[in-house]
């Protein structure tokens, strides 16, 4: 008989997360009751979040618990209902996370339509990761025609399509990446007007001061560190920063030090604000729809690095804190019965 395999957090890692993090365990299925539904699951989203909620400290989201399965993003398909808003057959999104099936109460999940894109997309550019492109940018980062929009973690999920909507606005994009795959990446799919590879670049301040000789307008910020501090020091006057991510630090088992920030702040008028996809939930329908339209008029592309199967999860979360991905990371764990 067909059991649950679960991924659970085993122990808090110390430093970068290693296979010894996770656990996997098989437990029995839990069949629907009434006003329940069963999933199978399909697709499983990695995300750099996920490695701050291994942590047991206080923060926007409550920490994952120590031998309980890691939640987090996950498309499933119904293969049993005992809810009248859910049919057989039907796709869902959710929270469920790390595990091949799960027993959801009716409003645990949403349907997505599987016929506008495919329906990977949901844990991607149609999903949080582009919703927070899309808040991110456009509320704090503001981007105005002809001005210069950097992005760090460029080639990554969010910065991709943070790149894209900053064209759309008519801005010049410069994109920050750590490989040459990734930098021909952004300048010839997706159209950036510079980028630069921080893993061979000796001077960043000269690079960016070279590929924004106007400065730099808006930032979005997914990754920290000395590539933050030197972009900080391009900016023009009431610049904006939108602080997405600070990924170079999170492995970190000592306090993140750097430049301290609030001369420049000062000096330049500029505004600095970090935020969650989270602060815009009531907009959501609203962002998913300006996203959806612009990929159905071609004005956006995305990418997906797609693994298979459940036993790679951990594999995968760890390709994160490598950059071996480009675009969407994504686990996929079956193939859905209804085509």
């Amino acid at each position: 008989m067909e059991k649950n395999k679960q991924i659970l957090l085993a122990k808090r890692p110390e430093g970068t997360p290693d296979q010894d993090t996770f656990t996997f365990e098989e437990k029995e299925i839990n069949q629907p009751e009434n006003g329940e539904l069963l999933i199978r699951t399909l697709y499983v989203s990695v995300d750099p979040y996920m490695r701050g909620r291994m942590v047991d400290a206080p923060s926007y989201v409550a920490p994952y618990q120590l031998n309980e399965v890691i939640e987090g993003g996950a498309i499933g398909e119904v293969i049993s209902s005992k809810s009248s808003h859910f049919s057989e057959g039907d796709i869902v999104i959710g929270g469920f996370g790390w595990q091949t099936f799960y027993t959801a109460q009716e409003d645990e999940v949403r349907k997505i339509d599987k016929d506008i894109a495919p329906i990977s997309t949901h844990l991607g550019i149609l999903g949080m990761t582009g919703l927070t492109a899309y808040f991110g940018l456009l509320e704090i980062g503001r981007p105005q025609e002809g001005e210069t929009v950097v992005i760090s973690g460029a080639a990554g999920a969010v910065g991709s399509v943070v790149g894209q909507i900053a064209k759309i606005k008519g801005a010049k994009v410069v994109g920050i990446a750590g490989t040459d795959e990734k930098i021909k990446y952004l300048k010839e799919e997706l159209h950036f007007d510079e980028a630069i590879n921080y893993k061979t670049t000796e001077n960043m301040e000269k690079a960016l001061e070279e590929a924004c000789p106007d400065g730099v307008d808006v930032y979005f910020d997914n990754v920290g560190g000395e590539i933050s501090d030197a972009v900080f020091t391009q900016l023009n006057k009431f610049a904006r920063i939108s602080v997405c991510g600070a990924i170079s630090s999170y492995n970190k088992e000592t306090t993140d030090l750097g430049p301290r920030v609030q001369t420049v702040l000062i000096k330049k008028s500029a505004l600095m604000q970090g935020f969650t996809v989270g602060d815009f939930f009531d907009r959501f329908n609203e962002g998913t729809r300006a996203l959806a339209s612009w990929l159905d008029e071609g004005k956006l592309t995305y990418e997906e690095t797609i693994k298979g199967g459940f036993e790679n999860i951990p594999d995968a979360f760890l390709d994160l804190f490598k950059g071996n991905n480009i675009g969407k990371l994504l686990v996929k764990v079956s193939e859905p019965s209804a085509k």
